[in-house]
């Protein structure tokens, strides 16, 4: 099992700069983004896709500093209605599925995508809680018009590339949780589709990630290690669904989500927060999801995703590490 980082949390620095802080931190792989929400900055994906010459010249940094190269990301939401987001978050996908193949990377990562809610729609539509009739018309509409006939193209696309695409099972997206995941492969009939185990999404809807590792099994391809701090005193009163964000204005730094979609400023009385990983759940509980994940697959990787606010980037990295480390050796994976 290889513990490894996420590195969009390093794109302020080129990728070498980047690579050497994953190796200083005692880790043995990197997870690139590859597009979607975030762009590519670590990866030349135009060269690597017709270029030989180039795959071999980028797997050679990582080569150089002994750190695996270890899956693509391309996070965001291929199914979404405008026509100025969803195709070109579809059309990352389908290119990071191509170069992970054409460097020998069997692993994808991304979201499943959330469509509008009926025909003609502009913006997303989440179904959560479907007590109404309305709601099942809705969920029909995304699932049987939009969501099965995409990832049947994108299960045969990664077939065909020799890659497995592992989705983060991630709030507003038709898949968000170990049901609707196992949907999305049994409607589909996909080969080449499964899950990504991000425990930090399924922790603040109350789930159990090692009860849903176990219950997922071999439908787990990939792991991420992110950490929520759930706020009692908050969550009490506000509940874990929270629509009190704040649009940034234009004139304030923010990250563009594509077409005029931006990220929020998160509530300050939050009910839940990233944390690094051990802030929220201590080294023992890393352990019990390590032996989980190993028992699917010995050789998961396990990528750190650093989005803890209070903490600087390579802070926070040190946080998780050192949390990652001691939890695979009382795990007895070290």
């Amino acid at each position: 099992m290889k513990l490894g980082v996420y590195t969009a949390v390093l794109h302020d620095r080129d990728l070498p700069a980047a690579l050497d802080v994953v190796k200083d931190l005692g880790l043995e792989g990197a997870e690139i983004n590859a597009g979607g929400f975030l762009p590519p900055v670590h990866i030349p994906i135009d060269d690597v896709l017709t270029s030989q010459s180039a795959r071999d010249d980028y797997l050679g940094l990582f080569a150089d500093r002994g750190v695996a190269l270890a899956g693509l990301n391309c996070n965001g939401n291929p199914l979404h209605p405008n026509p100025a987001i969803g195709p070109r978050h579809a059309e990352d996908l389908r290119r990071a599925i191509r170069a992970a193949g054409a460097l020998g990377q069997t692993r994808v990562v991304t979201m499943s995508g959330l469509p509008g809610g009926e025909p003609g729609a502009t913006v997303p539509n989440w179904v959560v809680n479907a007590w109404s009739s309305g709601a099942l018309d809705v969920l029909d509409h995304q699932w049987n018009s939009v969501v099965v006939p995409f990832w049947r193209e994108i299960d045969r696309l990664a077939a065909d590339s020799g890659v497995q695409v592992a989705i983060e099972m991630h709030p507003q997206n038709v898949v968000f949780n170990p049901p609707t995941l196992q949907r999305l492969v049994e409607r589909t009939g996909a080969t080449h589709v499964g899950a990504e185990m991000d425990p930090s999404h399924l922790f603040w809807q109350g789930m159990d990630p090692v009860a849903a590792v176990e219950h997922l099994g071999d439908l787990v391809l990939h792991a991420a290690a992110k950490d929520v701090r759930i706020n009692e005193e908050h969550a009490r009163v506000y509940g874990v669904l929270d629509e009190r964000f704040r649009r940034l204005r234009p004139d304030e730094d923010r990250v563009n989500l594509g077409g005029d979609e931006w990220v929020n400023e998160w509530p300050q009385d939050s009910a839940w927060d990233f944390v690094a990983v051990g802030r929220g759940h201590d080294a023992a509980f890393w352990a019990r999801f390590l032996r989980a994940l190993h028992a699917v697959d010995p050789n998961m990787a396990v990528n750190i995703e650093h989005e803890d606010v209070s903490l600087g980037r390579i802070e926070g990295l040190q946080v998780a590490a050192s949390t990652l480390t001691t939890a695979r050796e009382e795990a007895g994976l070290g």
